[in-house]
C-alpha cells in the first residue's frame, strides 16, 4: 500500500520525537521551538539609562538653541547692514575720503553698528591726531634745522611723518575699523596688541630722550628744554607742541 493512502503515515518505524536515534540517524533536524523575546517574555531585557547623561542632553540641546539663535542674530546684523551698504549705493571697496582726493574707504554711518559708532569716532579722531602731530612734528623741527639744529633730524622727522601715517592707519585702526563692522575676535586682538606698541611709541616722542641725534628729531619735553636756551622760537615751537599732545 502506498503511504499517501495510508490512514497512519508514521508507523512505528518512523518515529517523530526529536530525540530519537532514528531521527538523528536519518539526518533529520529536530523543530526550533518559538520562545516569546522581549515585550512580556521571560527573556526580556532591561536597559538602565543613566540620569546623568539624560542631564547632559537636555543642556547640550540648550546650547545648541542657544548658538542657533546667536547665529541668526549675526545673520540679520550682517543682511541688516548689507541692505544699509546697497541702499547707500556705496561698494565696500569704494574709495571715498578724504573727499578732495579719496585714498580710503571709511563710512562709519553705514558699516559700524550703531552701539559702536561713537567709540569707532574717537578712534579716527585720534588717529586724525597722531596725522596732525607728526606733521606738525616736521614744522618744528624744520625750525629748529633753520635755527643750526641740523638737517639730518628734518630728515628724520620726514620719514617719521611719511612712515608714522599709513602704518598707524594700517596697523591699529584698520583693525579696529574691521573689528566693529564684522565682530571679529581676531581683528580686535591684533588692534590691542599694536595699539600698545603705539602707545609705547607716543611716550617716546612725548618725553624725547636723547637716543638719536639727542631727541631733537621728536618734539618732545627733553628736546625743548635743550633747544629753549639756545633758540627761544624753535624751543617754544616743541613745547608748544607737547602741550598741543
Amino acid at each position: 500500500m502506498s503511504r499517501f493512502n495510508d490512514p497512519n503515515p508514521f508507523d512505528e518505524e518512523e518515529e517523530v520525537n526529536p530525540f530519537s536515534k532514528g531521527a538523528a540517524a536519518a539526518g533529520r533536524v529536530p523543530p526550533v521551538a518559538s520562545v516569546p523575546l522581549g515585550f512580556g517574555g521571560k527573556h526580556d531585557a532591561t536597559v538602565d539609562v543613566p540620569l546623568d547623561t539624560m542631564n547632559d542632553t537636555k543642556k547640550k540641546e540648550k546650547q545648541l538653541a542657544a548658538w542657533e539663535a546667536d547665529l541668526k542674530r549675526r545673520e540679520q546684523e550682517i543682511k541688516r547692514r548689507e541692505d544699509a551698504v546697497a541702499k547707500t549705493g556705496v561698494t565696500p571697496d569704494n574709495k571715498n575720503w578724504p573727499p578732495f582726493f579719496p585714498i580710503i574707504h571709511h563710512d562709519i554711518a553705514n558699516e559700524i553698528p550703531v552701539h559702536a559708532q561713537r567709540l569707532q569716532y574717537l578712534a579716527f579722531a585720534s588717529w586724525l591726531g597722531i596725522v596732525l602731530c607728526l606733521v606738525f612734528n616736521v614744522i618744528s623741527v624744520t625750525v629748529c634745522w633753520i635755527q643750526g639744529g641740523g638737517v639730518k633730524i628734518f630728515f628724520l622727522s620726514i620719514i617719521y611723518a611719511l612712515l608714522g601715517v599709513p602704518l598707524s592707519y594700517l596697523l591699529w585702526y584698520r583693525p579696529l575699523y574691521r573689528a566693529m563692522s564684522t565682530d571679529s575676535a581676531f581683528n580686535f586682538g591684533c588692534f590691542f596688541l599694536l595699539y600698545l606698541l603705539h602707545i609705547a611709541f607716543c611716550i617716546i616722542a612725548a618725553i624725547a630722550p636723547p637716543i638719536v641725534f639727542h631727541g631733537q628729531s621728536l618734539t618732545g619735553i627733553l628736546a625743548a628744554v635743550d633747544v629753549i636756551s639756545s633758540h627761544v622760537l624753535a624751543g617754544v615751537s616743541l613745547w608748544y607742541y607737547h602741550v598741543g599732545i
